[in-house]
Parts: structure tokens; C-alpha cells; sequence
């Protein structure tokens, strides 16, 4: 989770990221910062992806609240989370922030949500699907992470295995 300011206050985005393709699946903004935010989007990459063997998040409020932890077990998704002052643990994540803030966020001034939600949704896009990633040999975490899903065997439950 992160912030994103506007001309007058800030708005809350949580990001559901991929972790060897970099990919966004998922993403919601919100003015509230509540543990809502982060279960739509968990539940919009379940949905649309298949859950994820684990879950890696940091140790915030909303992540260790039981709407957040109950849908992880329900969908039988390994729960880990990142040590006090771990950081670094997340790293890709970190990194996804950055760039969007600023090749995005601190570049314009939105005057309200929808703005931002037009703005962001573009961006987020454009990071998917046409900027290329050194980390990934220069494709984009759309490319990668269909060329892997290509390739997975699903296991007796149906979740993918590489």
C-alpha cells in the first residue's frame, strides 16, 4: 500500500504485484485507508488469476486483520509476511511505488478521484503491457507473465505449478 496526493489530500492504493513477472494484477484506490482496500483487490486477482501459491505482504494492520488473513485461507494461499524493518523483503513491490510515483503521480496535480482513478489506470497499463523491465531482459510483465503461465502444469487442486 501506498498514498497518492491530489491537489487538496491524498488517496490510499494497494497493489497486488506479481512477483517474478513485476505484473499488476490487481489494484484499488480509495480515500479511506481500510483493510477493504486490500481484500477487492486480492479478490479481483483471485477471480481473474487463480490464487497465488503465497502471499507476501508487510506487517500493516491491514494485513494481519482477519478479513485479509480469512480470505488467504479460504483460498489456501501460504500466508508470509516481511520481518520488523524488513523492507527490503518486499523490494519489488518498493520498487513498483517509485516508479509510479514518479513517472506518474508526482507529475500531475489530480483535483479528485476519478482523475486520479483515469490516470492511474493508464499508467498501470502502460507499465503492463509496453514498458519494457531490465529485470525482465527487457519485456514487459505482461509478456513474461503469460509466457509463464504458458508453461505451468496445475496441480490436483487446479492451483499452477511451474
Amino acid at each position: 500500500m501506498t498514498y497518492a496526493p491530489m491537489q487538496r489530500g491524498s488517496l490510499y492504493l494497494a497493489a497486488i504485484v506479481g512477483w517474478a513477472t513485476r505484473k499488476v494484477l490487481a489494484w484499488r484506490l480509495s480515500n479511506p485507508l481500510d483493510t477493504e482496500l486490500c481484500v477487492d483487490a486480492l479478490t479481483e486477482t483471485i477471480g481473474r488469476y487463480g490464487p497465488p501459491q503465497i502471499m507476501n505482504t508487510d506487517q500493516g494492520s491491514q494485513f494481519t486483520s482477519w478479513s485479509w488473513t480469512g480470505c488467504l485461507r479460504q483460498a489456501g494461499i501460504q500466508i508470509s509476511m516481511d520481518g520488523k524493518g524488513r523492507f527490503l523483503d518486499n523490494i519489488f513491490v518498493e520498487r513498483f511505488w517509485r516508479s509510479l510515483k514518479y513517472e506518474c503521480v508526482y507529475l500531475h496535480a489530480w483535483n479528485g478521484g476519478g482523475d486520479a482513478r483515469r490516470g492511474l489506470d493508464e499508467w498501470i497499463d502502460f507499465y503492463n503491457r509496453r514498458r519494457p523491465h531490465t529485470a525482465l531482459a527487457g519485456r514487459t510483465p505482461n509478456a513474461v507473465y503469460w509466457q509463464h503461465r504458458t508453461l505451468e502444469q496445475p496441480d490436483q487442486q487446479g492451483r499452477s505449478v511451474a
